[in-house]
């Protein structure tokens, strides 16, 4: 349930015994921002029975209070019972009694040595657990808020929740503020040792430490570093407290993979990175066919020894039990991650399509082979190849969606594959949308979300996805430069230029980055700057087409021509956006409208960014740009 400010409510069930526990924690809560009726306001009876059906019923989530007391009250045990049917219980122990019969299938949080803290570890696991089972993730706190008048939320709220004697309820609302700060349940996966003796075999143990990072980030009740991040440890020999401030996580998951055939031997430790201190190890051997499985048991192993509630059980879906599928499958993606240009994507379909071979239903494979197909199409195909390869791409992506339709992977291949090959933005909506529904924990997909809402000029949820991006994978380039794309698509020009060193600072060599510093710093009058910057650039198509505008806004046509005549004569077609990007900046309308046209009818991605594009300003006003505009759907 939730109000109708769309904030969750909770539901805390206590014996009356426990009353004066019951009050200390509900005023820390309030203290803290929430809404709580609480029934120190409300005269018992059983009138408000039917009050407490319905907000059980609505309920997000139900906090239970155990103690010697509750074990023995009907109305605990009625309250408890639904929200475990609902998978909605957050149990806790208040002196270390354990629950009853039919009750212990989840872990609890124990209160017996909590001092009535505010500031306790106990208190931050509540926390965790209560986002985790209401299924979102909120903001850490910025302060306490002012607290609510409560009999004024009893008025206005009585239909939502209600107290009685004997069975004590408190409901809150979550949203004013949010839990524990992101550090106190952050964790880093770090890169898995690869101890077969082979380094060939290194894509085992790489493809697990990712799979399980993506198992753990469906967690809402987490936050878990990316991959970049966590692998910029890789050859630290610090401690784990060191390794832990530097990542700035409060846990450290690591292990080691061998490979023996078909069998696979796998040990992982769980360390508090501010004590240093080993939380949970385990040690098993499995089929590589079953690795899917036990990803999911990491997750659900790590989660409790962390007392954050997974939101499900259920197995990461989109796997495969074939260990040769599954085996194609981590080859192509080494390959696809390696992203060493055109030859090593297309090693990467190979294998994609040798998993798929192996096991039809791998839907994971099939939403990888999507991506490989488009990013094909988007970085090396000539304009002929553009339409069947999308085509293809789709095609892949509806069969992964069809086989796992809550795969984030698999939503966000056919929103990518309709929105770059189609250019259909309306189309692509729902499918992005979805992704980042099933798929908030992960910073690819969330960066790429960020990407599409920009181009959709959503600008507001823009920012908020590229800040969770940068929250989730701090130490990408990758995502700095999303960041800078996002801001200078904002006409942020400030922000654009600090994101875009950021992400140079990190790697020197991504492309794009250069070229966009470039003409951010032209658009702030700083065109040496801008010229430097451009002429840094590595990818010679956008280094050219900053050059042509860059020298043009400074007056110097000839080297503006220079630098347009070899765009053209390097990059033809494959480059008919970015051309009519320099004559719009040059004030050529004519040729601009013809080459964006030229490049809609052979389907170039670039033009995913013509809604928002900044160097297409001069042709705001033009009837045919916006006629065009209207036409794609980012109106």
């Amino acid at each position: 349930m939730s109000n109708d400010a769309g904030r969750p409510t909770i539901f805390l069930s206590y014996a009356h015994g426990d009353r004066a526990k019951a009050q200390r924690l509900a005023t820390i809560l309030e203290q803290s921002g929430y809404t709580v009726w609480w029934d120190a306001l409300i005269e018992g009876g059983s009138r408000f029975a039917n009050s407490i059906d319905d907000a059980l019923g609505k309920a997000d989530a139900v906090l239970v209070l155990w103690s010697k007391q509750s074990v023995e009250s009907d109305w605990v045990r009625d309250e408890a019972a639904q929200g475990r049917d609902r998978h909605r219980l957050v149990p806790l122990s208040l002196d270390g009694t354990p629950p009853p019969l039919g009750f212990r299938q989840i872990q609890v949080i124990s209160l017996a040595g909590w001092r009535g803290r505010a500031e306790s570890p106990q208190i931050e696991a509540i926390r965790r657990a209560i986002a985790s089972a209401v299924g979102a993730e909120p903001e850490p706190p910025s302060g306490f808020a002012q607290p609510v008048n409560r009999r004024r939320a009893i008025a206005v709220g009585a239909g939502a929740a209600a107290t009685v004697a004997g069975g004590g309820l408190i409901a809150w609302q979550t949203g004013l503020i949010g839990p524990a700060p992101a550090a106190a349940r952050s964790i880093a996966v770090l890169p898995f040792k690869n101890l077969s003796g082979d380094p060939a075999q290194a894509y085992i143990s790489d493809g697990l430490t990712e799979e399980i990072r993506s198992a753990l980030s469906r967690n809402a009740g987490l936050l878990v570093l990316a991959t970049t991040s966590s692998n910029t440890v890789r050859d630290d020999v610090g401690d784990a407290r060191s390794i832990a401030r530097k990542l700035k996580v409060a846990y450290l998951l690591d292990g080691s993979v061998q490979r023996d055939g078909d069998r696979v031997r796998v040990a992982t430790n769980l360390t508090n990175g501010r004590t240093g201190f080993s939380e949970w190890s385990q040690r098993v051997e499995r089929q590589l066919g079953d690795i899917f499985a036990f990803q999911s048991e990491i997750a659900r192993s790590v989660s409790n020894a962390l007392s954050v509630r997974m939101a499900t059980d259920a197995p990461a879906p989109g796997g495969t039990r074939s260990a040769k599928a599954y085996e194609a499958y981590l080859r192509g993606k080494a390959l696809y991650n390696a992203a060493k240009g055109d030859q090593s994507d297309r090693e990467a379909r190979a294998n994609f399509e040798l998993a798929i071979a192996a096991d039809p239903k791998f839907a994971l494979a099939h939403a990888a082979l999507s991506r490989v197909l488009a990013s094909i199409a988007a970085s090396s195909a000539q304009a002929s190849e553009l339409k069947p390869l999308y085509a293809q791409a789709i095609a892949e992506a509806e069969r992964a969606v069809a086989l796992a339709p809550t795969l984030p992977q698999g939503q966000l291949a056919l929103g990518y594959a309709k929105f770059a090959g189609l250019l259909d933005i309306r189309g692509a909506r729902p499918f992005y949308d979805k992704a980042y529904q099933y798929g908030r924990g992960d910073a690819d997909i969330v960066l790429l979300y960020a990407f599409y809402v920009i181009r959709d000029r959503r600008f507001a949820e823009a920012r908020d996805a590229i800040e969770r991006a940068l929250v989730l994978d701090p130490l990408n380039p990758r995502v700095h430069r999303g960041a800078g794309v996002i801001a200078f698509n904002s006409r942020d020009y400030d922000r654009a230029i600090d994101q875009y060193r950021q992400a140079l600072v990190l790697n020197s060599g991504i492309t794009n980055a250069n070229a966009y510093l470039g003409m951010a710093l032209m658009e702030k009058g700083r065109i040496a700057e801008g010229r430097a910057a451009a002429m840094a650039e590595k990818s010679s198509m956008f280094k050219q087409t900053a050059l042509a505008i860059i020298e043009h806004r400074a007056g110097n046509a000839a080297a503006a021509k220079k630098a347009f005549d070899t765009l053209v004569a390097e990059e033809g077609d494959a480059a008919l956006y970015q051309q009519a990007e320099v004559q719009a900046q040059w004030g050529q309308a004519d040729q601009a409208i013809a080459l964006l046209n030229k490049a809609r009818a052979v389907g170039d991605s670039g033009m995913t960014a013509i809604g928002t594009d900044p160097l297409l300003d001069p042709l705001a006003k033009d009837p045919r740009y916006r006629a065009l505009v209207r036409d794609l759907g980012f109106a």
